[in-house]
């Protein structure tokens, strides 16, 4: 198929009012737009001012009335507890209705806020879409955040009402909840008029009585009774959501996702970016916390009418390095999008990919990746196994959905591997120096998007214009700063490199951490790795690489660790500096997969440092510091 991506992209260009526009006849409204983009409301603009609309009724009430109230709209697969669930879009509505009922008796109005704090369950999505009905503002805190961390997103959105539950289950451990919203509670000076729990099996929790509700009792007396509760129109550019970015200190920072945008972008996106149809079965294997939650497993497939599997499970030791292939041959995925990171540990798990053969895999088209560079060896070695187009693509917390991609229901372009090809509609991607000024093809600089955003991205914080002004728009007038550095080339494919505070200064060069990590991951002994400049008095920096083996690899590590300098000195030169590799068990990573590379320069240079809140197993941070104590780093 040949692509109609340049046609596309130039009809944006020449008429972006007209293309939103024509877009935004996929979604169903109670009034439409005065104006398809308003130049003068909110801090840049806003999208669809004057439109009236309900979330809630996209993704499920109006597929009940289409002809889809008995296909499957969540898969619920649960390797951990070994719980499986399937709900249609008819089942779906009516517990959403009675959870929205229950908010409603506890007060919660349009525009008050419902922090959920809960494991990977569907009561997650529903409590999430229940919010969306009546027109109440939901922010979903990972479930087991830390108690500070918790207390500070409770500080900053004042929610009416928490939801949330006993306990979430982690391979080989149950983490009680309970404990940790009640401390929560204790630390902020806002609380909740009342918090629904749901008891799960594994692990109940005592209830206080006055302010817990138990969710079950509640929703089911509510759906025994017949409760319907029609959905709240919004404006358009009402919030849906605030989502806290992650790795936060001090005062969070609560991206802001409106209603109308947000549908109009996440609806498109689904054909013309992962190239699925309404019916299908979509999977994006990460976590309702995070960004990708919100757009892929909740919101984007339920628009679009697709069923999304909800997955409460890691890529290996649930029960194995094939849980991935299982589910997919299971539900008949037709494409999965999850981190870089999934697959590198499912590499290192089962280098010959030997647990692929045994399921079938016939329904499945598509593999996309993202929240990670994706390093070209992983790449290829998924296409390999799978023998599907494996698709980087890259966007942030802030924009919702992506940036660049290779947009496959457009048609397939060519795969540069290091890329994540080219940007999407909406998204006029340039590249700048510190100073502002446009720089040449294939030279690193700042990534930054040409004002306006386009709808689905953020058009402020929370409570906080002055903040997003400053941390988004005032160092590049009329852009908005990604905080990425990369470079285009001479066919206009992006390449994100590092962030900019991975870009490390080597006596005056200028060097991607992303670039060396690409050399290093190329090595064919190497699972995973990370790259992260440490202090040094005589060239300011030097890199430093932390290496991961695959399993069954004899060779010893430090003849490994000559190889991998080498390599580097190799292909990136002398001037890279790079002479210290060290070989260890486990990288430091966020539970969406993000290395913290920030936290191990820190302990690399002796620095103080805080724990990540967002840190899926603080004892890795220990076993970092003890194996660059041992090299005489850092002590």
């Amino acid at each position: 198929m040949a692509s109609t991506y340049h046609e596309i992209y130039s009809a944006w260009e020449s008429d972006p009012d007209g293309f939103w526009a024509g877009l935004a006849e996929e979604i169903d409204w109670f009034e439409p737009a005065e104006k398809v983009f308003d130049p003068s409301a909110g801090v840049y603009g806003r999208w669809f001012a004057g439109a009236t609309c309900n979330t809630c009724y996209n993704c499920v009430d109006r597929h009940v009335e289409r002809g889809r109230k008995d296909q499957a709209a969540i898969i619920y697969d649960s390797p951990i507890t070994g719980a499986k669930r399937t709900i249609t879009f008819e089942q779906l509505q009516a517990e959403i209705s009675a959870l929205a009922h229950v908010l409603r008796d506890k007060g919660v109005e349009k525009g008050d806020r419902v922090i959920v704090y809960m494991p990977m369950v569907p009561e997650a999505a529903i409590a999430m879409l229940a919010c969306a009905r009546i027109g109440a503002i939901h922010s979903v805190v990972f479930g087991g955040f830390a108690a500070a961390e918790l207390a500070t997103r409770v500080e900053d959105a004042e929610p009416k009402v928490i939801i949330s539950a006993s306990c979430g289950i982690e391979p080989g451990r149950v983490v009680p909840y309970k404990p940790l919203l009640d401390r929560a509670l204790e630390l902020s000076s806002h609380k909740p008029v009342a918090n629904i729990i749901l008891q799960r099996e594994q692990l109940a929790c005592d209830m206080i009585e006055g302010i817990d509700f138990d969710y079950a009792h509640l929703v089911g007396e509510a759906m025994a009774a017949g409760v319907e509760m029609p959905c709240e129109p919004v404006a358009a550019t009402d919030p849906l959501y605030i989502l806290y970015t992650s790795g936060t200190t001090g005062q969070p920072k609560g991206v802001v996702r409106d209603n109308g945008g947000h549908m109009v972008a996440l609806k498109w996106s689904m054909k013309a970016v992962y190239g699925v149809d309404p019916g299908e079965v979509y999977w994006a294997a990460s976590d309702v916390g995070w960004v990708v939650g919100h757009s892929y497993i909740v919101y984007a497939p339920l628009l679009h009418g697709c069923t999304t599997i909800l997955f409460e499970g890691k890529p290996v030791g649930t029960p194995d390095a094939g849980t991935f292939w299982r589910v997919i041959s299971e539900h008949n995925v037709a494409a999965l999008f999850t981190a870089p990171t999934a697959f590198r540990a499912i590499k290192k798990e089962d280098p010959d990919g030997s647990f692929i053969g045994k399921y079938d895999l016939s329904a499945f088209r598509t593999l996309f990746l993202a929240g990670e560079r994706a390093d070209p060896d992983t790449i290829q070695w998924a296409e390999e196994k799978l023998g599907v187009p494996v698709i980087d693509h890259w966007w942030q917390t802030e924009t919702g959905w992506a940036i660049a991609a290779n947009p496959v229901g457009l048609g397939q372009l060519e795969v540069k591997y290091g890329s994540p090809t080219v940007p999407m509609p909406g998204y006029d991607v340039q590249v700048l120096n510190d100073e502002g000024h446009p720089l040449e093809a294939g030279t690193l600089g700042n990534i930054v998007v040409k004002l306006p955003l386009p709808p689905g991205c953020l058009p402020t914080l929370w409570q906080a214009d002055r903040r997003f002004k400053e941390a988004y728009l005032e160092e590049f007038p009329g852009y908005y700063k990604t905080a990425d550095a990369g470079y285009v080339d001479e066919d206009n494919y992006l390449y994100i490199m590092a962030r900019t505070d991975d870009i490390i200064n080597v006596a005056g060069h200028r060097l991607s951490t992303g670039a060396m990590e690409e050399v290093v991951a190329a090595h064919p002994d190497v699972a995973e790795c990370a790259v992260v400049g440490i202090a040094d008095r005589l060239k300011g920096q030097i890199p430093a690489g932390f290496i991961i083996l695959k399993s069954g690899v004899t060779k010893a590590p430090v003849e490994i660790e000559k190889e991998v300098v080498a390599l580097v000195r190799d292909k990136i030169g002398p001037v890279a500096a790079f002479k210290t590799v060290v070989t260890v068990d486990r990288l430091p990573k966020t539970r969406s997969g993000k290395i913290l590379r920030g936290t191990m320069q820190k302990i690399a240079d002796g620095l103080d440092w805080k724990m990540p809140a967002t840190i899926d197993d603080p004892a890795i941070l220990d076993e970092i510091t003890d194996k660059l104590k041992g090299r005489g780093i850092g002590a």
